[in-house]
């Protein structure tokens, strides 16, 4: 007896996908083993934002303040350092690195609020702290909305126009 099966083009293609993944995870070894000996440092930054400013906080443990570079060029804020490899133990003994060395940089392009005048950074426990402050223009303002009154420019006018009404009524 003879059965038949549908073709199906995606299956193919699924199953040549995971030979494909498990010959180079055979080959490099897994993902995170593979994260890992990349080399890359890239230090995660944090940003947030209230009324006067917005704060930088990128984590650069072991990084010394003198190998710390912040610049502004063009509404461009660039952060740029290195971590270097302490020298003390001999590599052979290294069962497992996964701290990353080597020079980073991050780019922020700074939106035209900010006042690049006045732009402060603290380095303290390994985090650098990147303070922005708004410019006053661009600072949030609350407007009070006067209900049946009339604004204080236009007081003295309605108050002066109401007297001139009530006297000739």
């Amino acid at each position: 007896m003879t059965v038949l099966t549908r073709w199906d083009p995606f299956r193919e293609l699924q199953t040549l996908q995971s030979r494909m993944s498990r010959l180079f995870e055979e080959q490099y070894g897994g993902r995170e083993d593979a994260l890992m000996s990349s080399g890359a440092f890239v230090p995660p930054v944090d940003i947030y934002e209230d009324q006067h400013g917005i704060q930088l906080k990128l984590e650069v443990p072991g990084i010394e303040e003198k190998d710390l570079n912040i610049n502004v060029e063009n509404n461009v804020l660039t952060v740029s350092g290195e971590r270097k490899f302490e020298q003390e133990q001999k590599e052979e003994n290294f069962h497992r690195i996964e701290r990353r060395y080597g020079s980073f940089t991050r780019s922020f392009t700074l939106p035209n609020a900010v006042d690049t005048e006045k732009i402060t950074a603290d380095y303290n426990s390994g985090v650098l702290s990147i303070r922005l402050v708004k410019r006053e223009e661009a600072k949030p303002k609350q407007i009070k909305v006067n209900i049946g009154q009339p604004t204080v420019e236009g007081k003295k006018d309605a108050v002066s126009a109401g007297k001139s009404t009530s006297t000739a009524a």
